[in-house]
């Protein structure tokens, strides 16, 4: 099977753009990565489009990403919906290298493109609900219920219902970390320092929705959403897009001064029933990624992970074998996951501070590493960077993702 890389990468910063579309922002993203690749439209030969809430939102269920790339010159190839929740951009991902590797396209888009700024702040927090199984979302909630009083706080026992004033994602979020807190030690001072850092890495990315610095101790004053979690440690709402055109390698010898990115894994798996103490989707998916790619969790320069609160990174450390179960909080004492640190995590800041337009969040996490790989990050570059890994889980049910992504990235000679 060929050899995959990405040769072209595309990315406006997100943000809440009340103007805007979800048509007219993947189209920009897209343009941006055909420019970054030196190629044209007409060189595309597959496309795979990723978004969860046009429906939704002003109901265009049907034929999103024909209705983008038609209006914008690109026909007759063929053209891929995806919806997988947050995962739904490194699912078109997946997917491109997966048609690339056998042998079926050259040269393969994956789009993400999402809007979720609404006038009515209510339904755009109501939407998140939509990525879990919304026929048994009675069960969810009754299941957060229960687990909340088995982790009772005197803190947490005052959150209220869950999904009330947040989205409900914030308890699935508030519920592992509470365990994690009673079952290993760890604290929300822990937290608190890791989102900081996150405002600092994100303070150095132009591209990020928040791009100010907070200390720990501003963090841990922010508005309360869901014990142990503040304003701060939770992804904002916004809106963007993110590109990557995939190729062949027989493709890239063609090109002229290519900046190429290989591919050495990408995997997609889907969660299981379990209870807290159980196998993580993580955990199982890593140890695949890390045998494709011929790799482990010590020859990773730097990492992306899915951070819709600062628990997901504390716990995604631990899962994807940076540091011991149980021991995420430590390991970020020690500085290794900041700029200048034995492993860098979430370098453009994280879905907390970069934001997370949850259709093309994914592909956020792979330019981030794409740019990084190339040498291009500017201020800040993690020095050396050879192996990237990104992580990137979607929706929710039970107690653990519904879906997810893990890409191992390499830089080219």
């Amino acid at each position: 099977m060929e050899n995959v890389y990405i040769i072209g990468l595309g990315m406006i910063r997100f943000q809440k753009y009340p103007d805007r579309t979800v048509r007219d922002m993947a189209q920009e993203a897209t343009n941006l990565a055909l420019a970054d690749a030196g190629i044209t439209k007409e060189d595309l030969t597959a496309a795979y489009f990723s978004n969860t809430f046009w429906g939704m939102y002003t109901n265009q269920h049907s034929i999103r990403g024909q209705c983008i790339l038609r209006s914008m010159g690109i026909g007759c190839i063929p053209v891929t919906n995806v919806e997988n929740a947050c995962a739904g951009a490194s699912t078109a991902l997946n997917l491109a290298v997966m048609g690339v590797k056998s042998g079926a396209h050259d040269v393969a888009l994956a789009l993400g493109s999402e809007k979720i700024t609404h006038e009515n702040k209510g339904f755009a927090l109501g939407a998140y609900a939509s990525c879990m199984d919304l026929e048994r979302i009675e069960d969810s909630i009754k299941l957060f219920e229960e687990m909340g009083k088995r982790l009772s706080s005197g803190q947490a026992d005052q959150d209220g219902a869950p999904g009330e004033g947040r989205s409900i994602f914030m308890d699935a979020y508030a519920m592992g970390c509470r365990w994690h807190m009673q079952t290993f030690g760890s604290t929300q001072e822990q937290l608190a320092l890791i989102c900081s850092k996150n405002h600092f890495h994100g303070s150095l990315n132009p591209l990020a929705q928040y791009q100010s610095v907070m200390t720990p101790e501003e963090v841990l004053a922010d508005k309360k959403v869901a014990y142990p979690l503040t304003r701060a440690m939770c992804a904002p709402v916004g809106d963007g897009a993110a590109a990557a055109i995939v190729c062949s390698e027989s493709y890239l010898k063609k090109l002229k001064d290519p900046r190429p990115v290989k591919i050495l894994a990408s995997i997609l798996g889907t969660g299981r029933d379990r209870d807290l103490d159980g196998e993580d989707i993580g955990e199982r998916l890593v140890k695949i990624a890390y045998d494709k790619a011929g790799v482990g969790p010590r020859d990773i320069s730097l990492a992306e992970l899915h951070d819709a609160t600062t628990y997901g990174e504390l716990h995604q450390t631990e899962a994807m074998g940076f540091c011991p179960m149980g021991e995420g909080g430590p390991w970020a004492e020690t500085g290794a996951t900041r700029l200048g640190g034995k492993q860098p995590v979430n370098t453009s800041g994280g879905l907390e501070c970069r934001g997370h337009p949850i259709g093309a969040s994914g592909l956020a996490q792979i330019y981030e590493l794409g740019i990084q790989l190339r040498g291009e990050a500017g201020q800040r570059q993690v020095e050396g960077a050879r192996l990237g890994l990104a992580e990137n889980g979607g929706g929710n049910i039970g107690v653990e993702e519904a879906a997810m992504c893990i890409h191992i990235l390499e830089k080219a000679n």
